[in-house]
């Protein structure tokens, strides 16, 4: 049994891809660096309304516009020991479920640690706006925020190595 299961974990680790909730996705062009380095398949998903940059040995599915699909893509696609890049928490938490990595463009790394928390700040967001409360949006993404990014990146490659 023991060793089905180191078996397992090896494919897993062959199978890592990184998918990318890329409809606003800052940092596509580090996702492409850090992937080559380690010789990771991207896949980058978008709805139709975005004019997505090829890469080489990149991937990339266009879905509907509709609310949600991009995500759910994401989400169909994920399995364990993927890295998912998304701002949003919900396919965060998605990810999460699959035991894939999950993190942010600014290199949060969601977690068992944070995910709950963040997803009862959406609801609470959400609740505000449809009272017509305006909430701020993200700051403007900064060069350190995209160091972050890539440092974390690389950390969950290493972890999940």
């Amino acid at each position: 049994m023991a060793g089905s299961f180191a078996l397992a974990n090896d494919q897993a680790a062959v199978r890592m891809k990184i998918l990318v909730d890329a409809d606003a996705c800052p940092v596509i062009p580090e996702i492409n660096d850090v992937a080559r380095e380690f010789a990771i398949p991207v896949t980058l998903v978008s709805n139709y309304c975005h004019d997505m940059k090829q890469y080489e040995g990149v991937t990339i599915v266009i879905v509907d516009k509709e609310a949600d699909a991009v995500d759910l893509a994401v989400a169909n696609l994920t399995v364990r020991g993927d890295i998912v890049v998304t701002q949003d928490y919900g396919l965060a938490a998605l990810a999460l479920g699959k035991r894939a990595s999950a993190i942010s463009p600014r290199g949060r790394i969601f977690g068992e640690h944070n995910i709950e928390g963040l997803l009862h700040k959406r609801h609470i967001s959400r609740k505000q706006r449809k009272r017509g409360i305006r909430t701020r949006g993200p700051k403007p993404m900064t060069i350190e925020d995209r160091k972050t990014f890539v440092r974390n990146l690389h950390s969950l490659i290493e972890a999940a190595r």
